[in-house]
This record gives structure tokens, C-alpha cells and sequence, in this order.
């Protein structure tokens, strides 16, 4: 049985990209992700578009918004093309277009990589995480901020409280200087907005076209997150327990889907290989899971509600039981 280093030897093989798939993905999700986004305007080429069709594509544009995210994600992992002077300015087009900027989402995210599972540093580039001592003798407003991070309703509307907020606004006004293309984001964003309610239909455009994708495509991105590590079962470790393979397969989920989320996802729940080893493109992750044993009896959630349930209530980190648990008695 393979471990430790070994294991991640192991997925070596498997990271690197075929160029003319990865361009195929690349090219195909962005067709699809512009024609729908003019399917959502009252007119296409001088003809009416109806209401049912108009709504149906700003449903598909957020979930094509989603799969071209991810594959962002990758791209920014070096996943794939890599040497791609073309691929990574249209991927830095594409993140501030989806309120994600390269400058942000790579240093939050790296570090989440390098320290997942942490628990004095997880918080970084994650959803932050309180052991139960610590959440006990905490004030009421740390408590406050604590829970607000974690709720529900900030994961529901993620547009707006973790990417426009959290990776524009307020990285921006941190650090201007290395954030400029936060700022950026935030006003081609709000431009757009303009644009749509003043020259394109009004509110009805403006929402369909703007603000039903981003609600729809951050919020399944924002729940993904969430759960990738934050499920019943998962570890934490301190400074002397942590391991980044020990962190990779014990504090990082696999979510099973079908194959239709599993596509619009671009197998983003295979994340405990995807932790293991960031460099594997993520139309390899399944390879992976056939061909390595060990990687096969992975700790899983769903989509399904009950799993979302068991999900979202876990709050602090019991360092006696050694498990996520709801919320203590204050």
C-alpha cells in the first residue's frame, strides 16, 4: 500500500496536460458560455428571444459560468497550459470577469493549499474554523463574525459576500498596490450592470443576463468550497500533526454527482486527488481514482440535501472528540 510521499509520487504521471484537449475544453465551455449569454438578452441578431428561452440560458450560463471557473482554477494551478502565454491572458480576462482576479485567487488559494486542514492558518484563502474552546471564550462579536462567515446565507449568496466583497472589494482597498486588478473587476462589473439596465432592457435583462448567473454560479462554487472541507469526518490538525498527503486525503472530501454535475463542476469533487497533487489536469482526476487503489476509499459527501444538511451545521472543531460539531452552549 502505497503513502506518504510514495503516494504522491504515485500521481505523477497524470500531471500533465494534453494541449489540444485542454484547448478543446477551454475554447468548447467559452462558445457555449457566450452563446447563452446572449440568449438571455430580449434580441438576438434581430430576433425576439422568449422569456422561458431567456430564462433557461441565464440558468446554464451560471452553471457554465461554474465549469469555466474551475477550469480557470486549474490553469491557475499550472494544471494546464501551463506554458501558454494566450491561455493566461484570457484566463486573467476571465477572472476579472467572474470576480475572481488572478492576483487574489492565487495567493489565497495557494496558501489554502500549502495549509489546508491547519487549524491556526485554514482560515486563509477558506471558510475560517474556531475550535469549541475558542469559539466559547470568544467576545460576541468575534462570535458574530465567526458564524456570519460560516452561515447558510453568506455561502446562498456568495456573489456578493465572497467574490464581489471578499476577492474585489475588500483585497483592493487592503492592498491596492498588489490588488489593482480587484479594482479592476469591480468597476467593468458594475459597468456591465449599467450597460444592461440603462441600454439593454432594463431590470429584466440586467438580471438575467448579470445577476441570476453570478448568484447561481457562485453559489454552487461557494457550497463546493464550503464542503471540500467542511463535511462530517473531516480532520484538523495542529502544527505537529499536519502532513500535506495526511491533509490531502483526510480533510478533503470526495463528492460524488452525476455525470451532469460532474461536468458543469469539471470534477472539482475529486478533491482529495486534486489536494494531493494540484498539478493534475481535472479531466485526469477520474483516471486517477481507477488507477490508484489507494485513493479509492476517499471520504465523500453529496449534492444531496440531507448531506448539505450534516454539512452546514458543523460549526467549531472539537478538539476532544477530534470531529467538526454544531454549535457549543455559550
Amino acid at each position: 500500500m502505497l503513502s506518504g510521499k510514495e503516494l504522491i509520487l504515485a500521481t505523477r504521471p497524470y500531471a500533465a496536460d494534453f494541449a489540444v484537449k485542454s484547448w478543446w475544453v477551454v475554447i468548447s465551455t467559452t462558445l457555449l458560455l457566450v452563446g447563452c449569454v446572449a440568449g438571455t438578452l430580449p434580441h438576438v441578431a434581430g430576433i425576439h428571444v422568449p422569456l422561458a428561452a431567456r430564462i433557461a440560458c441565464s440558468v446554464l450560463t451560471g452553471l457554465l459560468l461554474l465549469r469555466l471557473f474551475v477550469i480557470y482554477h486549474d490553469q491557475q494551478h499550472h494544471a494546464i497550459l501551463s506554458k501558454s502565454k494566450l491561455a493566461e491572458y484570457f484566463m486573467r480576462f476571465f477572472g476579472v470577469m467572474a470576480l475572481s482576479p488572478s492576483s487574489i485567487w492565487r495567493a489565497s488559494h495557494n496558501y489554502h493549499h500549502k495549509h489546508n486542514s491547519k487549524l491556526r492558518s485554514a482560515h486563509i484563502g477558506s471558510y475560517p474554523i474556531m475550535t469549541r474552546a475558542e469559539y466559547l471564550r470568544s467576545s460576541k462579536r468575534t462570535r458574530f463574525e465567526y458564524l456570519f462567515m460560516r452561515h447558510p446565507a453568506t455561502i446562498l449568496f456568495g456573489y456578493v459576500f465572497v467574490f464581489f466583497w471578499g476577492m474585489c472589494v475588500y483585497p483592493f482597498f487592503n492592498n491596492p498596490k498588489e490588488h489593482y486588478d480587484c479594482a479592476i473587476a469591480t468597476v467593468v462589473h458594475l459597468t456591465l450592470a449599467v450597460i444592461l439596465f440603462f441600454f439593454c432592457g432594463g431590470w429584466l435583462t440586467l438580471f438575467l443576463t448579470l445577476l441570476l448567473p453570478h448568484l447561481i454560479g457562485s453559489a454552487i462554487g461557494s457550497y463546493l468550497f464550503y464542503a471540500q472541507h467542511n463535511f462530517p469526518g473531516v480532520s484538523f490538525f495542529d502544527r505537529h500533526g499536519w502532513a500535506y498527503e495526511k491533509a490531502a486525503l483526510e480533510s478533503s472530501s470526495y463528492m460524488k454527482t452525476g455525470p451532469i454535475m460532474a461536468w458543469f463542476t469539471a470534477n472539482i469533487g475529486y478533491h482529495h486527488i486534486h489536494h494531493l497533487n494540484a498539478r493534475i489536469p481535472f479531466y485526469r482526476l477520474p483516471e486517477v481514482l481507477d488507477n490508484i487503489p489507494e485513493l479509492d476509499q476517499p471520504k465523500t459527501t453529496s449534492l444531496h440535501p440531507a448531506d448539505i444538511f450534516r454539512c452546514l451545521r458543523l460549526k467549531v472543531w472539537d478538539v476532544d472528540a477530534q470531529q467538526m460539531v454544531g454549535l457549543p452552549k455559550v
